[in-house]
């Protein structure tokens, strides 16, 4: 499964298309698409002519779109963020319709193409104050932040939270919540990101090349850490009696949880168009945007996973799938 380990949260694209002839009856409609026929390393994904896929009754067909690499039956489309239009929609459909900019996280994937499939509750609408890029940045990443920070921590006014690696593609988002939120924030990343730490809002931020966070964040109410391992054996030490450990890639030991007084809990995202509603509301009020590093076309998406799988972006990688419509 490295293929699921290297894109976890990492990689969002974007894709807007629109249909140049009308199709005759008979035709069979196909799509660009970057497709994996087996697990393993970035180099498995192939840049490919594949079906595209027909909305069911309860679906909207949306077109453009990215994402990141997360299944398991091949052969497997890639992409759990999208920024695009809805071209078509199910019988059932009634809260989207045709035209309609939207972005969002498809639960099973199929963003890297020019088209996929969504339910209703999968999508929201686009936040107007964003162009398809910057919106195709923000559905995971933003999703996970605030399902960790809002519904398991309930981060209130006053309170202090602790979030490592506060310039990657969660923590970015999370230290704008957590702040939006009128929560303290102590935020590490490394040297070369301090300043985007500052940018985003960050009380206190720790180069965690050169200083342990333990000398600096005490008694914090909350730790959010997608990092696991080393960081987060240290992080129990530094969460008050009641607080919480939130982490993304592990789940928290149970002793040290016990000994200490404090709760745990492995996060991770699901769609829910109406958290995507709210965050869009933060976004276009101003108090959360998201970091686009680089935009690369669809068919360098090897390349784009290869930086993935680094953990060493800042921010979010975005596919540019086709280009932005006009007006």
């Amino acid at each position: 499964m490295q293929m699921r380990h290297a894109c976890f949260a990492f990689l969002v694209g974007v894709a807007i298309f629109t249909l140049s002839h009308a199709a005759r009856a008979d035709e069979k409609l196909t799509m660009k698409a970057v497709v994996a026929h087996e697990y393993g390393a970035p180099d498995v994904l192939k840049f490919e002519e594949v079906p595209r896929p027909e909305p069911r009754e309860d679906e909207a067909l949306v077109s453009g779109k990215y994402a990141k690499a997360f299944g398991t039956h091949l052969p497997l489309i890639p992409g759990y963020d999208i920024a695009g239009v809805v071209e078509k929609t199910g019988a059932n459909v009634t809260k989207l319709k045709v035209g309609d900019a939207v972005y969002g996280y498809p639960t099973f994937g199929g963003g890297w193409a020019q088209y996929v499939t969504v339910k209703e509750w999968e999508v929201a609408t686009k936040p107007k104050s964003l162009n398809f890029v910057e919106a195709a940045a923000v559905p995971m990443g933003a999703l996970t932040a605030w399902q960790a920070l809002v519904d398991v921590a309930k981060l209130h006014p006053g309170q202090t939270i602790l979030i490592h690696g506060g310039s990657g593609g969660v923590g970015s988002f999370a230290v704008q919540i957590a702040k939006a939120r009128g929560a303290r924030v102590i935020a590490t990343a490394s040297t070369a990101n301090q300043d985007l730490l500052k940018q985003l809002g960050a009380d206190v931020v720790v180069d965690y090349t050169k200083t342990r966070f333990e000398d600096v964040a005490k008694d914090v109410d909350a730790v959010l850490d997608p990092v696991g391992k080393e960081t987060l054996a240290r992080s129990y030490a530094v969460v008050k009696k009641g607080g919480m450990v939130m982490c993304l890639v592990a789940l928290p030991d149970r002793a040290e949880l016990q000994k200490r007084g404090i709760h745990g809990a492995a996060i991770s995202a699901h769609p829910d168009a109406a958290d995507l509603t709210e965050i869009a509301h933060l976004i276009d009020a101003g108090k959360v945007k998201p970091t686009v590093t680089q935009v690369l076309p669809l068919s360098e998406a090897i390349a784009a996973q290869q930086q993935a799988a680094t953990h060493h972006t800042r921010g979010k990688v975005v596919l540019r799938i086709a280009e932005q419509p006009k007006g």
